[in-house]
């Protein structure tokens, strides 16, 4: 199978707990296939249980990118995604191999795919987020924070500019570059990327509720708690980070600090995965154009690679 640099990228898309993983290894035991993960958590080293990242032995069988890019401390913007998934896609096709984007976090999609305007849209979930911390803490306390991050604009703003203020932060979160920044580089535009994204959506809510719990539980198992406690000892990591704010980590460390008991961190915990899936599975119905296999049927694997077999056989119908 060889890829055209014209060609469409083919992107795996799903909600959590919907079997991508399973189906994108599939995939690679066919072609020659290299995964490149479009997973927000994935990226950081030592988050291996909680965010379900290929083991090593499936690591070592199937050549997989962008895992263990980042140190819990840092922080990973859609924009560099964007930029290291083109490279390696690049990169992936001049070894004469399948570049297959497989995963779960809808805006490193949407900027793969549309490209990224300097300035992000607001994020509700965001600014509900910061309008909490300004609540307890105080918008002074909140200018401090933006001027660690972004001098620059924290230098024209006044400390109770709560309207700019939690602007900027909000920019900060979701594109992880100061404002100041996209706004000195305000020339600068994203081409969309052709895609073809293939989405594993489930036909019944309550199955994949029951999935996420079933899996919750094994990741408990598997020693989740471990994971988090051993972030939770480091000094430089806290409850503001990325890392930190991952579905589950961010329970687990409620209950490190004294906050919930287990028994609720695990039920916040599950309550909040469910809650992504339903957003990834709403972003997803939004998305024209895409081909949707039912993630619950016992042949879905079959449909996605027969969807992949059609694609290569007419790439330029596309």
């Amino acid at each position: 199978m060889t890829e055209q640099a014209d060609t469409p990228l083919i992107c795996l898309a799903g909600p959590t707990a919907s079997g991508k993983s399973a189906i994108a290894c599939a995939i690679a035991q066919r072609w020659p296939t290299e995964i490149i993960n479009v997973d927000s958590a994935t990226i950081y080293r030592g988050m291996d249980i909680g965010t379900a990242k290929p083991s090593l032995a499936e690591q070592q069988a199937i050549k997989h990118h962008l895992l263990d890019i980042r140190d819990p401390a840092e922080s990973y913007s859609a924009a560099a995604f964007r930029r290291d998934a083109l490279q390696c896609a690049a990169e992936i096709r001049a070894r004469g191999h399948l570049p297959l984007l497989a995963g779960g976090t809808m805006l490193y999609f949407k900027a793969l795919r549309d490209g990224l305007n300097n300035l992000p849209t607001a994020n509700p979930e965001i600014r509900a987020e910061l309008e909490s911390q300004a609540a307890a803490f105080g918008w002074p306390a909140m200018h401090t924070k933006l001027a660690e991050i972004d001098p620059v604009t924290a230098a024209r703003l006044a400390p109770n500019d709560s309207q700019r203020v939690g602007r900027a932060l909000e920019i900060w979160r979701i594109s992880g570059t100061p404002m100041s920044e996209l706004l000195g580089d305000a020339q600068q535009t994203d081409a969309p990327v052709p895609t073809v994204t293939i989405s594993l959506e489930p036909s019944d809510r309550s199955v994949l509720h029951a999935r996420i719990e079933l899996r919750f539980d094994q990741m408990l198992q598997a020693g989740l708690i471990d994971e988090v406690r051993a972030l939770h000892q480091r000094k430089d990591l806290h409850v503001g980070l990325p890392s930190v704010r991952c579905v589950g980590y961010r329970q687990y460390w409620s209950m490190l600090d004294g906050e919930i008991t287990p028994t609720q961190a695990r039920e916040q915990a599950i309550a909040a995965t469910r809650q992504l899936a339903k957003r990834q599975i709403t972003w997803l119905r939004s998305l024209p154009g895409r081909l949707v296999v039912d993630s619950l049927s016992p042949n879905a694997m079959e449909q996605v690679i027969a969807l992949v077999e059609q694609l290569h056989s007419a790439p330029s119908q596309r």
